[in-house]
């Protein structure tokens, strides 16, 4: 809608000004606009006159709750660490913050809670994360309040690469509306590259919040209160540490189809602290044959430079693409701004309303050079074209090591992707990095990513039964290291698959050692293809019923790591048949059983 004087307290010149700056003006640029003005506003009602009467600053915005509730929902611990970011920002400028987990927030008191924040990521194919789940089905079913008196606002983290991005966070935005409940400031959906985003929605929220509450936002204050929670580490996400490369092993045998990598990095120095159930953060580089095969087909010289950040910091596009951006995968959004540089009209069909399925079959396994080889981008410039791309997400691993078993070192344990798709050879970024280019010596920027959902029971006295097939079982490793330092006395179990015994058993002499040792009780071992019929973990539970129940009804915690789109699922699947089977429960009652395990950490999942 345009702006005129007749319909708008502005003058003709301060009209025409704005209708040319608002169009131009990018999401996240209209949210901190959004958030600087309500501040602004604020700290002139709050300036006022002595003399000027009170009720003039308040009238137009009633004074509210400084008391703020923000919620979390997350499966690898970035929208926990966003939240009690938030948390501290709020603290800093003198609200009374309640901080908690979806799954710990008691659903009783939501009718109370005048100010929610949301921060929760969104899983799989468009799911909750499992600590979210409860809250979610709370909120969508028949017994959820009307929240009338309820101001909100919602961060959601997702990755354009799946269909379904940020589908978790948007349903929550619209539920709450739904129920009658008023924005604090507009949703936010954040890709894989998220830190900016993040800021700025937590700075429309603040601005708006203290505009309403009648609290004068102090730059300095909050400038204080960053620093304060960014001094735990020198070295993060965005600030990654060159970690040296200690050890690089294949771990399978001679004749496996399969490559995975045990890798072992130094973090002498970096002050970064981890536990058994973190992740380590690599931010990978791209294969060097695609980045040259990209600038061939694009005509592109590789020395000529182009601008990475909004800085104004330069690189040559080859170490752009290299380095700085993602070019392995296709996305909705990536396709859309292609299509508006691009001359072909098939592109420009394909990105149209109505044609999303084929969209979505495109996108399945092609790449940034499949995209200009099917489509002509002729005269496009290299500036131009890497303008769309998104910037290089960071490759999260399982920790596979304990840091009191290998202090300043972290391991993990990744398998290399290679397979065939629309007539050529693809890798996987980081894992084939790992396999064929990085050797003894060389650095690579790393950080930890904190998974508070994935951790070892508080008593060591406490049972617990792992499930983790292939690569699933690096963080078991980390768990087995770590007891075995710690001295406890819990029993342990294992259930652990690949595909062939000789070739594909990963870390078989330390499981062993650990039999034997007694820090390993139990484990049960599933290989699919050594056999007519096909084996796989689930099945090995199933022929243990018996005893897994009894561990569970001696208060077990069950963790279970690996794929999350079938083993995951079946793994689920099984637990419910044995509690039906071994504890005669009904379907219902057995799936109440694992949502109370959920809810008191006696099931976690580390699954992707």
């Amino acid at each position: 809608m345009e702006l005129q004087v007749t319909n708008s307290p502005f003058s003709q010149e301060q009209a025409e000004l704005l209708n040319r700056l608002l169009p131009t003006l990018t999401e996240s640029q209209r949210i901190w606009l959004s958030g600087y003005l309500t501040a602004l506003q604020g700290a002139a009602a709050a300036a006022a006159p002595a003399g000027a009467p009170a009720a003039v600053a308040a009238a137009s915005t009633p004074s509210v709750s400084k008391e703020v509730t923000v919620l979390f929902g997350s499966q690898t611990g970035k929208s926990q660490g966003l939240a009690k970011k938030m948390s501290k920002k709020l603290e800093g400028r003198g609200f009374q913050v309640s901080l908690s987990s979806m799954s710990d927030f008691k659903t009783s008191g939501l009718k109370k809670v005048q100010n929610l924040l949301i921060c929760v990521s969104t899983h799989g194919e468009g799911d909750p994360p499992d600590n979210a789940l409860p809250f979610y089905e709370f909120l969508h079913s028949k017994r959820a309040p009307k929240l009338d008196g309820l101001r909100f606002s919602v961060l959601a983290l997702g990755d354009t690469s799946y269909e379904f991005f940020c589908k978790t966070g948007k349903d929550f935005d619209q539920r709450l509306e739904e129920l009658g409940g008023t924005r604090i400031a507009q949703r936010v959906d954040c890709d894989v590259d998220f830190d900016e985003a993040a800021a700025e929605w937590m700075e429309s929220v603040l601005g708006s919040l203290s505009e309403t509450s009648g609290t004068v936002s102090s730059p300095a204050s909050n400038a204080g209160a960053a620093a304060a929670s960014d001094t735990a580490s020198e070295y993060s996400r965005t600030n990654p540490f060159q970690a040296e490369v200690l050890e690089n092993l294949n771990l399978n045998g001679r004749g496996s189809d399969r490559e995975t990598r045990h890798v072992e990095l130094s973090l002498e120095g970096s002050n970064l602290q981890y536990e058994p159930g973190d992740c380590l953060g690599i931010i990978p580089e791209n294969d060097p044959r695609l980045v040259s095969e990209l600038i061939a087909a694009m005509g592109w010289k590789p020395e000529e430079q182009v601008t990475i950040n909004k800085n104004g910091d330069k690189l040559s596009v080859q170490e752009a693409l290299l380095r700085h951006y993602e070019i392995s995968v296709l996305t909705k959004p990536l396709l859309e701004q292609a299509a508006k540089l691009s001359s072909s009209s098939s592109l420009k069909e394909l990105v149209e309303p109505g044609h999303e399925q084929g969209l979505k079959a495109y996108i399945k396994e092609r790449d940034l050079l499949d995209l200009v080889q099917d489509h002509s981008f002729k005269g496009v410039s290299a500036a131009e074209f890497v303008s769309i791309l998104r910037k290089m997400p960071a490759r999260l691993y399982s920790i596979s090591s304990s840091s009191k078993a290998s202090p300043e070192e972290v391991h993990i344990t990744v398998r290399a992707v290679r397979y065939e798709s629309h007539g050529r050879e693809r890798y996987g970024v980081c894992s084939v990095q790992l396999a064929e280019r990085v050797q003894l010596g060389d650095k690579l920027p790393v950080f930890i990513q904190n998974n508070p959902n994935f951790k070892l029971p508080e008593s060591q006295d406490t049972p617990i039964i792992m499930i983790g097939p292939g690569t699933g079982v690096a963080p078991f490793r980390a768990f087995l290291a770590e007891r075995e330092e710690t001295g406890a006395e819990g029993k342990t179990w294992l259930f652990y698959g690949d595909q062939h015994f000789t070739t594909d058993f990963l870390y078989q002499i330390e499981w062993q050692r650990w039999m034997k040792a007694g820090v390993l009780t139990r484990m049960d071992v599933a290989f699919s293809r050594d056999t007519d019929k096909k084996v796989y973990v689930q099945h090995r539970m199933l022929e243990k019923s018996k005893e897994l129940y009894q561990w569970l009804q001696e208060g077990a915690n069950v963790y279970v790591c690996g794929d999350e789109k079938k083993m995951a699922h079946d793994v689920h699947a099984t637990l419910l048949t044995i509690l039906e089977q071994e504890g005669g429960f009904s379907p219902d009652e057995a799936a109440e059983y694992l949502s109370r395990m959920q809810q008191q950490k006696r099931y976690q999942r580390d699954v992707y």
